[in-house]
């Protein structure tokens, strides 16, 4: 990620497995004791990382009743919570058989943040939190205030006992038809706090990435100007070229982008996607993964192909083109 030399690129699956891939495999032949996606990451002998997701919420935080609905409607909702939101979490257990592999540099420790775009969505749910920019600025302003002092809590806590190589920034903020919000929203509800959030993960030397599904294109320029490095998962299927963003972007840092809708048609079109993504894997900043989780209809045997031929382009992208 820094454009510097190397013997090889990283081999990384960055998503966790959906179940229904992992119930198909269980029948195919994946070993048994793989039970976790870290586990099954090492049994398949990828590079290891482990990421830990800062949930701004407490286990007593009420649950939507359904995928996107709302738990709370106004400044009083908002209220009748805080005592569920903002938990101080002892990070000492968790991270605690992490300190040792990445001291020795055997593991690369990823952490997670949400951000000031998906946190008031998962209190407002999707549709409110989109009317909420026009009809209560106020409250948005408050929540992203609060988001932004706990975040800074976290990554104190979180450096005191292992510094990640890099933080993803929570967000979902596109879809394949671009951004679910207009540059001037960005500008006035986020970009502020993005901007003290970034310089101070960028001055404990952390890789700032956004993650972003949907079509992304658009959004770069916008996380660019806060400070923001990266992105991922860069979806193929929304459209996303990383030959033009890297064109447009020389020095952004990329994550993902091999389409995973590919992976069920067998060797040669796994083949053709990595020599798609070459070019810019040699170019260094990038990192080729799936570009979000590989899907139930890749096969246990498909996915031995995916992983072979990983490791092949992740050799051959080191060589003079």
């Amino acid at each position: 990620m820094s454009f510097e030399p190397v013997d090889r690129l990283p081999r990384v699956e960055w998503a966790p497995y959906w179940k229904p891939t992992i119930d198909r495999w269980i029948t195919e032949g994946m070993p048994h004791d793989a039970s976790t996606a870290d586990r099954l990451r090492d049994t398949l002998g990828l590079d290891c990382w482990r990421q830990y997701w800062a949930r701004p919420r407490s286990e007593s935080c009420p649950t939507p009743p359904s995928h996107g609905a709302s738990i709370i409607n106004d400044a009083a909702g908002y209220e009748s919570i805080l005592d569920a939101l903002y938990p101080i979490r002892d990070l000492t257990v968790p991270l605690s058989g992490w300190v040792e592999p990445h001291r020795r540099g055997d593991m690369v420790v990823w952490l997670t943040l949400e951000g000031f775009f998906w946190y008031p969505r998962t209190l407002f749910g999707i549709e409110n939190h989109l009317y909420a920019f026009y009809d209560q600025p106020e409250l948005m302003h408050r929540m992203n205030r609060d988001l932004l002092r706990w975040n800074l809590k976290v990554v104190d806590q979180f450096c005191d006992i292992v510094r990640p190589e890099f933080v993803t920034i929570a967000e979902d903020m596109s879809y394949n038809k671009g951004p679910m919000l207009s540059s001037d929203l960005w500008q006035e509800f986020l970009a502020p706090y993005y901007v003290e959030l970034v310089a101070e993960l960028r001055a404990r030397d952390i890789f700032v990435f956004v993650d972003s599904d949907g079509d992304v294109t658009e959004l770069i320029p916008w996380i660019k100007q806060s400070g923001v490095q990266g992105i991922l998962p860069l979806e193929r299927m929304a459209g996303v070229d990383i030959s033009a963003i890297r064109a447009d972007h020389p020095e952004f840092l990329l994550l993902g982008a091999f389409d995973k809708t590919v992976m069920h048609r067998g060797e040669a079109a796994m083949r053709a996607e990595f020599e798609r993504l070459l070019p810019v894997m040699r170019g260094g900043g990038f990192v080729p993964s799936v570009d979000h989780q590989t899907p139930p209809d890749v096969s246990w045997h498909d996915y031995q192909h995916y992983l072979s031929l990983l490791a092949e382009f992740s050799t051959a992208a080191t060589r003079p083109g």
